[in-house]
């Protein structure tokens, strides 16, 4: 079968491997579409923690069951995508119900070969199914998962302003989920093709450009009172640092991207606020469930996420340009 393998920071290499064969608890998946997240990006660059080469990346995944061990609920056939944090299910993450958190996570694609190869052996309790949503669909379900968990980590409640801080993928689906959850969403980034996109496809109602004019907009927005949530989805240390003044008193700050260095702020500032701060990793089954819900529901359309579509073949070529932010790629999907 086809596989493409990341050998080395900038360096792909088509490859052929072995079909994997099935065994016991597992379910053979034909690979059909594959997202391309951040995680892949900074991989590709070398900026990604907890990483190392080769690697076969590729974890927002959707397919085709083409052998399952038996189970009650996936069967031959069935579209699925793909939960791929694998935990251990004894350490005390997984005892209190994070499996997401696990101390000995193994995420698909990232920790351990992932997805860019034409079939793959995975625990049938990682996949899921939901009639009536297509291949697209169901590649982004991990992403829009991200999302969700952190507006549910958040605690985001109707009518509540939430500040997201930055209009990537992963941001957009906070603020869809923000969206869904009634808030009054603001959406900040430094990118202005970003923010458009987010004015005009997504009807974003506020949008503010990241930068010494963005503390009075907000107060302004808020009416003196600032953001109730305040979620950063850049995985940037400047931003994450910055957006400490923008939590309102009372407020949560949630940290959904993810950087190398030592955050820092002011002790009394946050502490006069009495404010939460709080990291939100990878999402749950939970997640999973309500952003599958959501798009087979008509709340959530994903139509207009994806901006670049490639055949598997055309990866190595298309790739680079899309680490460029000024290319306004949003998302790209693999087709197989």
């Amino acid at each position: 079968m086809k596989i493409l393998s990341c050998t080395s920071p900038g360096e792909f290499e088509y490859q052929e491997g072995e079909k994997p064969q099935l065994s016991e608890g597992r379910a053979i998946v034909k690979i059909k579409r594959i997202g391309i997240c951040g995680t892949d990006l900074h991989a590709f660059e070398g900026t990604q923690p907890f990483f190392s080469y080769p690697r076969i990346l590729g974890h927002e995944l959707a397919g085709e069951v083409t052998e399952i061990a038996e189970n009650e609920e996936i069967f031959k056939g069935d579209l699925v995508t793909v939960i791929p944090y694998f935990n251990c299910g004894t350490c005390v993450a997984c005892r209190n119900g994070k499996p997401n958190c696990c101390q000995k996570i193994s995420v698909f694609g990232v920790h351990e070969d992932g997805g860019m190869q034409e079939f793959v052996s995975l625990p049938v309790s990682s996949l899921v199914k939901k009639e009536r949503l297509n291949l697209e669909q169901l590649a982004l379900a991990e992403p829009f998962a991200i999302g969700a968990h952190g507006v549910r980590r958040a605690g985001v409640k109707p009518g509540q302003f939430v500040l997201v801080i930055g209009a990537g993928p992963i941001g957009l689906g906070v603020m869809e989920f923000a969206r869904i959850a009634g808030a009054m969403v603001i959406a900040m980034d430094i990118n202005d093709k970003r923010l458009d996109f987010c004015r005009e496809a997504w009807n974003i109602p506020y949008v503010v450009k990241a930068g010494e004019n963005a503390y009075e907009t907000i107060r302004e927005i808020t009416n003196g009172d600032f953001c109730d949530a305040v979620i950063d989805a850049t995985g940037s240390l400047a931003a994450i640092n910055q957006g400490f003044k923008y939590i309102a008193h009372g407020g949560n700050y949630v940290l959904v991207g993810l950087q190398k260095g030592e955050i820092a702020f002011s002790h009394p500032e946050f502490h006069k606020r009495e404010a939460t701060l709080m990291s939100s990793r990878n999402a749950i089954r939970e997640d999973f469930d309500q952003v599958l819900e959501a798009m087979d529901s008509g709340q959530l359309s994903v139509e207009k996420y994806i901006t670049n579509r490639v055949q598997f073949e055309q990866v190595t070529h298309d790739f680079q340009s899309w680490l460029n932010p000024e290319n306004g790629v949003i998302k790209a999907m693999v087709e197989m």
